[in-house]
Parts: structure tokens; C-alpha cells; sequence
């Protein structure tokens, strides 16, 4: 069984390369897509080693836009337009770090073949304050002056939108380890379904039910396993999840989750050395 890793990175290149050291592992690759809003070349060379390929088509990524779906689009597409067949693509963030080794994670997916891993609820009637990113229109994937207000006009104007074919809104997370048949099945049907992509270009933060979608109104469902094997606290409410710290050792240590985010180096490098010692039993 081979993995390819996909992580979406635009800042930190030697936390990068730190993560990247982590989840190597002689049956994995790392694909690495950066923000085309910076510069690549502080991360080509911290991230110079023969498992690591970046992603070639980049894009300028915001937040909760569109532009983050079409840079995982894109890394997806190479991965699989590759030369080899991997069973599983797992999609990361440049703040994600694994709690399990990589030896682990590998024999994990070895038993379970051919499931998606991805946290998903239906809108209704689990996850009512997503319905407005799909009804309303949303301008955020564009760069020009005063399009909010020409948003607030639009969907003053306009009836609510609805997804097309009367499908289901299912979604929660943006994060998945997912089989290569799934993989194959959503980027089929993002490139055979017009509508649905003119749809989703006007969505807010689809990154996080897009996929979800897709997959659950197909005959694939029966694949899809909510969860997505991450640890993430959101408990303390806001737009960001909590930034983890050594405080937060012993409750990373239980979660019994494959990777946590988010973790930043230059805030707190000791919660990173925790994880390598008492976890993963490497030296940092």
C-alpha cells in the first residue's frame, strides 16, 4: 500500500520540514502545495528530500474562498496524474503534527482499505449554520473593490440558492484520509458537473463541505467513516480552533487520534518536543 500526503502550507518552512520528517515513511510520499501569495523558494530548500514533490499549478489562497478547494483540486489531480498508485491520500495542514508514528498510521490504513475518513453531518438538521454559505451568495473567491457590498445587493435582490440535482449538504471539517477510488469519484464528478461548479465558486468556505458532499450523494456513501482522525478543539469557540501548547500534553496524549492541529513552533516549540519524546519516541 502506498500513501501520498497532501499538505497545504503558506508560512513556517522549518515547522514544515519538521512535520514532514515525522510522517516520512518508506511506503509514503509528500506533496506540498504553497500559497502562490509567497515565495517558494524558503520552503524548496528546507524541504530539499526525494519523498517531497511540490505542487506544480499554485494558487493564491483566502480564507474561507473558494481558492482553497481549487489548490486541493489541484494537488489531488497531481497525486493521482503520478506514476504511482497510491491507496490513500491523507490531507494536512503546514500546522498539523502527528500523534501516532507514521509506522502506525500506514498499518492502520493497511486494515482498513478503501474508506474515506472525513468528519461529516447533514446541514439539516445537524449543521444549520451552514446552510447560508450555499443559500446566499458569497463573493469571496474575487479581488475587486466593494464586492461585499455588490453581495449584500445580490442576495437582497435574489431569491436563496439551492445545490444543484436536489443534493444533500453534508459537511463539518475540510481535513480527510481518503481512498483513491473516493479521491477519483469526487474529481470526476467536479469535472463532468458545470453547474455544481459554478455553484460552489459562490459558497462560503466550501473547503469544509464540498468533498463531504459529493461523496455522500453517491453510490459511495457507504464508504465514508465520520471521522477524520484528527484531533481539534473548537471549544473555545471563534473561527480559529485552540492553538495547543504544552499544557495540553496529557490531552493530546488521550485523544488516541493520528494527528492534532493547530500547533505553532514559534509559540510554543515544547508541546512539539512532548509529542516527539513521550509519542512518536524520536529526538527533536
Amino acid at each position: 500500500m502506498k500513501l501520498a500526503h497532501l499538505i497545504l502550507a503558506h508560512q513556517s518552512p522549518e515547522q514544515l520540514s519538521r512535520l514532514v520528517s515525522r510522517i516520512s515513511h518508506p511506503d509514503a510520499d509528500i506533496f506540498v502545495h504553497i500559497d502562490a501569495k509567497v515565495s517558494i523558494e524558503p520552503f524548496e530548500q528546507a524541504l530539499n528530500a526525494d519523498n517531497v514533490i511540490f505542487i506544480t499549478d499554485r494558487v493564491r489562497v483566502y480564507w474561507g474562498a473558494f481558492s482553497i478547494v481549487h489548490a486541493t483540486i489541484n494537488g489531488l489531480k497531481q497525486i493521482l496524474d503520478s506514476d504511482v498508485e497510491y491507496s490513500y491520500i491523507n490531507l494536512l495542514s503546514g500546522h498539523d503534527y502527528p500523534l501516532q508514528s507514521a509506522d502506525a498510521l500506514v498499518d492502520f490504513l493497511k486494515a482498513n482499505l478503501g474508506k474515506a475518513f472525513m468528519n461529516f453531518r447533514m446541514a439539516k438538521p445537524n449543521w444549520l449554520e451552514a446552510l447560508p454559505r450555499v443559500q446566499k451568495y458569497h463573493l469571496d473567491n474575487y479581488r475587486f473593490p466593494l464586492r461585499y457590498r455588490l453581495q449584500y445587493v445580490i442576495n437582497k435582490i435574489l431569491p436563496e440558492r439551492e445545490l444543484p440535482d436536489s443534493m444533500v449538504l453534508v459537511g463539518r471539517s475540510q481535513w480527510f484520509t481518503m481512498c483513491d477510488e473516493c479521491v477519483r469519484y469526487i474529481l470526476e464528478y467536479w469535472d463532468s458537473h458545470s453547474a455544481f461548479r459554478r455553484f460552489i465558486k459562490l459558497t462560503w468556505a466550501p473547503d469544509e463541505f464540498v468533498f463531504q458532499t459529493i461523496l455522500y450523494n453517491s453510490p459511495m456513501n457507504e464508504r465514508m467513516i465520520s471521522n477524520d482522525l484528527r484531533f481539534i478543539d473548537w471549544s473555545r469557540g471563534g473561527i480559529n480552533p485552540r492553538l495547543f501548547t504544552i499544557d495540553d500534553a496529557d490531552m493530546l496524549k488521550k485523544s488516541g487520534m493520528f494527528f492534532a492541529r493547530k500547533f505553532d513552533m514559534a509559540h510554543d516549540s515544547a508541546i512539539l518536543n512532548y509529542i516527539d519524546d513521550e509519542l512518536l519516541h524520536v529526538h527533536s
